[in-house]
């Protein structure tokens, strides 16, 4: 398993253009990715249910990686993050 924390730089958060970028990053791996946020935790794959965990600015959120591509898609997923939210 391959897991990072990361803090929220965008202004508005994951709203829905940032949402829809995660998802579709997140579909270009074969392993299960998830953020949480106090708790909850949601497949990025699912976009009304990232929208719904309602992620603001400066909030840190916990992202999972977990699968046969986890060593490849642990650190895309984090430079993803870095470059933008």
């Amino acid at each position: 398993m391959f897991e990072f924390v990361y803090t929220i730089k965008d202004p508005v958060g994951i709203h829905a253009r940032p949402a829809g970028l995660l998802s579709k990053e997140g579909r270009k791996y074969k392993s299960a990715i998830t953020v949480e946020k106090d708790g909850n935790a949601v497949n990025v794959l699912k976009l009304m249910a990232l929208m719904k965990l309602g992620v603001k600015c400066g909030e840190t959120v916990t992202v999972r990686v977990e699968g046969e591509d986890e060593a490849v898609a642990g650190p895309a997923m984090q430079a993803f993050f870095s470059a933008n939210l």
